[in-house]
């Protein structure tokens, strides 16, 4: 069974386990405002409703293991021994899961002695003996083994149905030979042993030559080579083996298989769970339907995720025209490419989809290749015609991630405009801490198992390009993605427009700034490439010396880059102290350890120089160069807005975040970005915005002061900590000041602070009391902000945008402690995320209104860098300080360090 079957199916037996940990671990760590983990019930809830949706069960059983031992750990003391223990945070979840499947009305098992596989195994033979049609929802290969002509196996996070012949595919071996199949591997993940040196390729192998693993074992002594004698030296281990992989079907059960017929859900109960698991979904399916688990499939895909759809293919021209008028008239648009690349600025278009109502899509082919593409619509002819619809900006579009999109039809020619909605940034303003990719939305959203990229193009390299991929195939999946946006849009805008700070976060910035970032990386910026080459050598030779001077410090030669060698020169043979051990046991040689045995060692701080340059090199003097286009002769990096929990962007391919700007060596590589001939590269950079956001929101009077008469904040701040006039702050105390200055905001411990600045722990906590005793308004700040953050499991920045804690409630110490320190320096980070945000808005509209001769080519943290002509650069630096500076009224002063230059470097350090 290739394909799902028809509803209804008599019998559906749901691995409840598989389903617990697959949802735990696929969903993010979603919570009650008291910190209770709920993300594998919503996963587990989600995935079974849709389950009984689409397969109508007329019998139906979610079976968990139960606890204590089983017979197989009385087989083998070491089954599954080295599995660690449920996580505390999914322990939690396991009783009401338990609970909600109840009310939902449907069977759920558990079996002493035994685990689930054995009770679904038993449940499923005597089904078959009654020739009963049985689906298995598994993630678990040992089930393969229960597969024939009755039984089929759906794995529902990858959407693959298993019948016989779905196993001799995957595995290479029919069902019956799954257990021998599984004996001669071995199973990490339970622990089986297995035969070493026999992987499946060759356990396949053997399976097919000689029909069975007894069959193979009489011809033991004609197999030859090492895996040959492995397997005669594991004889009485593959008995063993067998024997725990081999799944029971004959447990003794209290239910028959007419006990398993769902029952009518028990809505007061369910009711009552949502409400106190906080489970938005759930509440809004119980207000809506009152019975979410009910068979019947519903007529309207907008609120029921589990209703039919209707996907096509458009290849004529009169089906073709048909669509486009539909189109043209339609309220909004959800759309979606499907191209040659991820870059976005070499893609290509392979096909459009489009959907205008829920659960109804269609998929234009334009670039399939092979005998089965025919016929096609002409793509240059078909983009033409659409491009009018494309460029209308009265003709609203939403769709995921439209900022690639809008890039790969600009490669056409085509303006995409009228972007009105974007799902990926609605989910990221509701919640950034969540997964933000379509497949985790639908299933977090709506319910919806959707149709993974590489279960239509394979992975790896046997992966196809989309081109390749069947049209009929391609259909489903392309109009899927276009219909799944708009369901989701529906979904989320209304919560959205629910919470006011929330919708303005989203259409006064989120929204707005997609162009811009858009605009950014189309531009790319200019790198001389030979610069960077020779200081890629000039790299390699300050790393031989310090590769040199390290191992004379060791007394013999070792691999710097090599962590277990690593490990036996620090703390073997030198005896220097461990720090901190991985989770192996081993001593640990991470950069923070080996920074505190810095302070009194000199082989850990040689190998952090080496560590430093040698990221420098690989990264940047190295990569750079490759990334160059060689059609515009400029780098272009790719901005991302859901990503940083916080609202800040990042970037990536390169990333330009993290280009070290405190050593010569990291401003080297700044010096390589430059500017066009006859132009200049200007940098204009908030100066400790993090700071004058702190002293906003905390209100403290001495803070505000001193922000606000233009002082050296930091020097004011060591006058009052060490009580000293501010023209006889000492160098030292300044740095001190900075260090508690800096520190606080990111919830900087006395520890901390005393390993930066080389003093005993004591001073440190004296360093921080004092000033709290000066900045009283400080401390009320972040004791109300931690308060703030308990009681509603989230912290808002100046603007309203939400930053969700998760954590603030766990059982860890550290992790509660890390959630605390989270919440206070979230407020400030997100505030000047927000900033700058709308800062570039407001100066791109003023470039594209007014033509001003400058391109923003580059944002990193909160810096932003223009490229504009020599004749412009007292207009441009003017107009872009005027915007930064009034991106927003705080209770303090913005101020901007601007800077002009030929280079990045130049500018900023101007």
């Amino acid at each position: 069974m290739t394909v799902p079957p028809t509803p209804p199916v008599p019998l559906v037996l749901v691995d409840g386990s598989s389903y617990l940990y697959r949802a735990f671990h696929a969903l993010p760590p979603l919570s009650t405002r008291d910190g209770r983990p709920t993300g594998a019930v919503v996963g587990v809830y989600n995935m079974l409703r849709k389950l009984i949706q689409e397969l109508q069960p007329q019998r139906l059983a979610v079976v968990f293991d139960a606890r204590g031992k089983t017979f197989r750990d009385e087989l083998f003391q070491a089954y599954k021994a080295h599995r660690p223990p449920m996580p505390d945070d999914l322990a939690r979840q396991v009783d009401p899961l338990k609970a909600l499947i109840r009310a939902m009305g449907v069977p759920l098992l558990e079996v002493a002695g035994v685990e689930a596989d054995d009770v679904i195994g038993t449940l499923a033979r005597q089904a078959a003996a009654q020739q009963m049609e049985t689906i298995i929802s598994t993630g678990d290969k040992d089930m393969a083994q229960l597969v024939d002509g009755y039984v089929a196996l759906v794995n529902t996070m990858s959407g693959t149905w298993l019948d016989r012949t779905g196993v001799v595919a995957k595995f290479g071996v029919p069902p019956e030979c799954i257990i021998d199949y599984l004996a001669l591997v071995g199973d990490s993940s339970d622990n089986i042993p297995g035969v070493p040196k026999v992987g499946p390729k060759t356990a396949a192998k053997w399976l097919s030559a000689h029909g069975s693993l007894d069959a193979l074992l009489a011809a033991a002594d004609t197999i030859a080579g090492k895996v040959g004698e492995s397997l005669r030296d594991n004889l009485e281990q593959l008995a063993l083996s067998r024997e725990l992989a081999r799944i029971r079907t004959d447990v003794a059960l209290a239910q028959s298989l007419d006990d398993l017929q769902p029952q009518p859900a028990d809505t007061e109960t369910l009711l009552g769970l949502a409400q106190d698991l906080e489970l938005g979904g759930l509440l809004r399916e119980l207000n809506r339907e009152g019975d979410p688990t009910a068979g019947a499939v519903a007529s309207d895909p907008s609120t029921d995720p589990g209703a039919a759809v209707t996907y096509h293919s458009v290849r004529e021209t009169a089906d073709f025209e048909h669509w486009l008028a539909r189109l043209e008239k339609a309220e909004l648009i959800a759309l979606d490419t499907e191209t040659t690349s991820l870059n976005s600025l070499e893609a290509r278009i392979v096909g459009l989809s489009f959907a205008i109502e829920p659960g109804e899509a269609i998929y234009i082919p334009l670039a399939h290749e092979g005998l089965e593409a025919t016929p096609q619509l002409d793509r240059e002819e078909t983009l033409a015609r659409l491009k009018p619809l494309l460029e209308d900006p009265a003709r609203l579009k939403v769709g995921q991630n439209l900022k690639y999109d809008r890039a790969v039809l600009e490669n056409h020619g085509i303006r995409l405009a009228g972007i009105r909605h974007d799902t990926l940034l609605e989910s990221y303003v509701l919640d950034s801490t969540v997964r933000h990719d379509l497949d985790s939305m639908a299933l977090r959203e709506l319910g919806v198992s959707t149709i993974a990229y590489e279960s239509v193009t394979g992975k790896g390299a046997k992966q196809i390009p989309f081109a390749a991929v069947p049209i009929e195939t391609a259909t489903r999946y392309a109009a899927e993605d276009a219909d799944i946006a708009l369901r989701l849009h529906q979904a989320m805008w209304p919560r959205l427009q629910a919470v006011p700070t929330l919708a303005s976060i989203y259409t006064t910035l989120e929204m707005p700034l997609l162009p811009v970032l858009g605009r950014m990386e189309r531009t790319g910026v200019r790198v001389d490439a030979a610069q960077l080459k020779a200081q890629s050598a000039e790299l390699s030779a300050e790393m031989d010396r310090l590769r040199e001077a390290a191992q004379t410090e060791a007394g013999s030669a070792f691999n710097l880059d090599s962590p277990k060698q690593l490990q036996e020169i620090l703390f073997e043979k030198m005896g220097l102290p461990v720090v901190r051990k991985t989770p192996k046991g081993q001593p640990s040689t991470a950069e923070d350890v080996l920074q505190e045995l810095a302070a009194d060692y000199p082989l850990p701080r040689l190998i952090l120089e080496y560590r430093g340059l040698a990221k420098l090199k690989s990264t940047y003097a190295d990569k750079l160069p490759a990334q160059i286009d060689p059609r515009t002769g400029r780098i272009h990096t790719s901005y991302h807005q859901a990503v940083a929990a916080t609202g800040r962007l990042s970037s990536s391919d390169p990333n330009l975040q993290n280009i070290p700007v405190r050593t010569a060596q990291g401003r080297r590589i700044r010096q390589a970005f430059i500017a066009d001939p006859g132009h200049v590269l200007l940098s204009a950079d908030y100066s400790q915005i993090e700071l004058r956001i702190m002293a906003h929101l905390s209100g403290d009077a001495r803070l505000c002061q001193a922000f606000a008469e233009g002082e050296d904040v930091h020097r004011a701040t060591a006058a009052e900590v060490f009580g000293v006039p501010l023209e006889q702050v000492q160098g030292e105390q300044r740095r001190a000041a900075k260090a508690i200055n800096f520190g606080l905001i990111y919830g900087m411990s006395a520890f901390g602070l005393a390993r930066q600045l080389g003093i005993a722990r004591e001073a440190a906590q004296r360093y921080i009391d004092l000033y709290f005793e000066r900045y009283p308004g400080v401390r009320v700040f972040m004791d109300q902000t931690r308060a703030k953050a308990r009681e509603q499991g989230y912290v808002e920045t100046v603007f309203g945008r939400r930053l969700y804690v998760p954590d603030i409630h766990a059982r860890n110490g550290n992790q509660r402690q890390y959630a605390e320190r989270t919440a206070i320096n979230a407020p400030m980070q997100g505030t000047a995320a927000d900033i700058i945000k709308r800062a570039m808005i407001a100066i791109d509209e003023w470039i594209e209104r007014d033509g001003v001769p400058a391109r923003m080519i580059l944002q990193v943290h909160d810096e932003l860098v223009f490229e504009i002509p020599l004749d412009a650069i007292d207009t441009v630096k003017a107009g872009v300080l005027a915007r930064m500076q009034g991106a927003t009224a705080l209770a303090v002063p913005l101020e901007v360090d601007a800077g002009v230059g030929e280079n990045w470097d130049a500018a900023h350090g101007s």
